[in-house]
C-alpha cells in the first residue's frame, strides 16, 4: 500500500494530521526486522501499522499479515485502528470470549490481516480452520507482556509455521533482555523511544495515611483533587472490589477493572471511563498498559507497586505525549517502600476541592450494533434528529457487534430516551436505556 494513501487515511479516519518523530521514522524505514521500543500512549500502534501496510499488496485472496497481542482489549483496539486505514483489505479480530462460529465464518473469505491473541490463533490453527504457512508479515505487539502472561510457547508454535516471513516487528514498552529465538531477529533495526522524555511533565506526590487502612485517605484525596480523570491502582482483585465498593458508597462516579471480570465487563468499564461517565477507575495492574485510555489526569497508587516495571507502567498512564499529570502514592505508617518508588513533594489532602471529580455525562445503551448495520454516524444522527441534542452534546459513541453505547449530558438523559423511544434507528426497532 502506498505511504501517501496510508497517511491520508490516518488523517481522515483517526485525526492524525501530523506524524510524531517515531511515526515518521516508521514511515521511512525499509527494514525487514524491527524492534520498536516506546511507552504506552506514544502513538506506537499507528507507527507499526504504517510500516506494516507499506509492505502489503492489494487484496489477493491470501492471508498476508498476522498481528499478535496479549489481551482481548488490545486486539480490539489494534483492529479498530487498522480497519479504516487498510480499507480494501479484510481485517478480522480473534480472541477468547468471542463466538468461535463467527470467527470461522469470517474465514470463509480469506482475510488479509488477522489481529489475534496467541491462544486463540493457535486454536484456529490446531482446528484446521486457518493456515498461516504463507504469511509474509508478523507483528508481536507488547511482546514483553505476552511473555509475562505465559504466551511464549504459543507464539513459538505459531511463528514456526510461518515459512515465508519477510517482515517481522516486535514492540514493547520496555527494553527486551532476550529476543525470541524462534524469530530471525539477528541484525534487527532498533527504534528506541523509551527515553524520549514522554513523562518529563509527571509530578510524583507522596500522601501519608494515618491508618494502615488507606480507604479514608483515598476518599480525602479524591475529594481534594480538581475535576479530572483518575486511575486508582491496587495489587489484588479482592482489593479492587473493596476499594470500588467503598468509593461507590461515598458516591464517587467509579468503575472497576480487573482480570476476574468478564471481557465485556472490562471493555464497558474502559468505555465508561473514556466517555466521562465514571471518571474514577479502580484497577489492578492489568489496566496499567495495553488499553486505549487517553487524558488521565491522576494516577493513584493505593497499594505500592510490586515491581519497578509496575511502577513505570502505572505512572505511564498519565503525563503522556507531552501532557502534564500527577501520580499520588499513598503510604501508611511503617509501610515498606520499594527502591523504585520516589516522589517530588508531599501533600496532605483536606477533602475540600471547590470543583471536585464529578460526572456530567451519562451513557445510553442500544441493543443493536455492527451486525445490525448500525454505525456511529447513525447513532449520532438519531440522537440529534430524534433526541433533540446538539452536535456538541453527543459524546463518545462505541459500537459493538450487537450493542452500542453513547455518552450524553447527564441532565438530559431522561428526556433524550423518552424522545427517541417511539422512533426506529435506521429502520431497526431498538431498545434504548440508561446504563446504571
Amino acid at each position: 500500500m502506498e505511504t501517501k494513501i496510508i497517511l491520508e487515511r490516518l488523517r481522515e479516519r483517526h485525526g492524525i494530521s501530523e506524524l510524531n518523530e517515531m511515526q515518521q521514522l516508521m514511515a521511512g524505514t525499509d527494514a525487514r526486522k524491527l524492534i520498536l521500543l516506546s511507552p504506552t500512549g506514544s502513538g506506537k500502534t499507528a507507527a507499526f501499522i504504517i510500516r506494516l501496510l507499506r509492505a502489503l499488496k492489494n487484496a489477493d485472496g491470501t492471508l498476508q499479515a498476522v498481528i499478535m497481542a496479549p489481551s482481548r482489549e488490545l486486539v480490539l483496539q489494534i483492529a479498530d485502528v487498522v480497519r479504516p486505514v487498510a480499507a480494501g483489505l479484510k481485517t478480522v479480530a480473534f480472541y477468547g470470549g468471542h463466538a468461535m462460529t463467527e470467527e470461522v465464518n469470517s474465514l470463509k473469505v480469506t482475510p488479509d490481516i488477522i489481529v489475534s491473541t496467541p491462544g486463540r490463533l493457535l486454536d484456529h490453527i490446531t482446528r484446521g480452520t486457518l493456515d498461516v504457512t504463507g504469511v509474509g508479515a508478523l507483528v508481536l505487539d507488547e511482546y514483553d507482556k505476552s511473555l509475562e502472561l505465559g504466551f511464549h510457547d504459543e507464539m513459538k508454535r505459531i511463528a514456526r509455521r510461518m515459512k515465508h516471513l519477510n517482515l517481522v516487528m516486535l514492540t514493547s514498552a520496555t527494553r527486551l533482555d532476550e529476543l525470541p529465538e524462534f524469530l530471525p531477529m539477528k541484525g534487527a533495526e532498533v527504534v528506541d523511544f523509551t527515553a524520549s522524555g514522554q513523562r518529563s511533565r509527571l509530578q510524583i506526590v507522596r500522601v501519608d495515611s494515618p491508618e494502615r487502612d488507606k480507604l479514608a485517605t483515598l476518599g480525602d484525596l479524591l475529594h481534594s483533587l480538581p475535576n479530572g480523570r483518575a486511575i486508582v491502582f491496587v495489587n489484588h482483585r479482592e482489593s479492587a472490589e473493596r476499594v470500588y465498593n467503598y468509593l461507590r458508597k461515598e458516591r464517587f462516579p467509579v468503575g472497576l477493572y480487573h482480570g476476574g471480570l468478564e471481557q465485556r465487563e472490562r471493555q464497558l468499564a474502559v468505555d465508561l471511563f473514556n466517555n466521562g461517565t465514571t471518571p474514577v477507575l479502580v484497577s489492578t495492574d492489568l489496566g496499567s498498559r495495553g488499553l486505549d485510555i487517553d487524558d488521565v489526569n491522576y494516577v493513584i497508587h493505593y497499594h505500592l507497586p510490586l515491581s519497578p516495571e509496575s511502577w513505570t507502567h502505572r505512572n505511564g498512564r498519565t503525563a503522556r505525549m507531552g501532557a502534564s499529570g500527577t501520580a499520588y502514592t499513598i503510604i501508611a505508617e511503617e509501610e515498606n517502600i520499594p527502591e523504585c518508588v520516589s516522589w517530588d513533594r508531599t501533600f496532605v489532602p483536606k477533602g475540600e476541592a471547590t470543583e471536585g471529580i464529578r460526572s456530567d455525562v451519562a451513557t445510553i445503551y442500544f441493543n443493536a450494533g455492527k451486525k445490525e448495520k448500525i454505525s456511529r454516524g447513525d447513532i449520532a444522527g438519531y440522537l440529534i434528529q430524534k433526541g433533540g441534542l446538539t452536535k456538541d452534546e453527543v459524546g463518545k459513541i462505541v459500537v459493538g457487534d450487537h450493542s452500542a453505547i453513547a455518552a450524553v449530558p447527564r441532565a438530559k438523559i431522561g428526556k433524550v430516551i423518552e424522545a427517541v423511544a417511539p422512533h426506529k434507528l435506521k429502520n431497526v426497532r431498538v431498545k434504548v436505556s440508561a446504563l446504571k
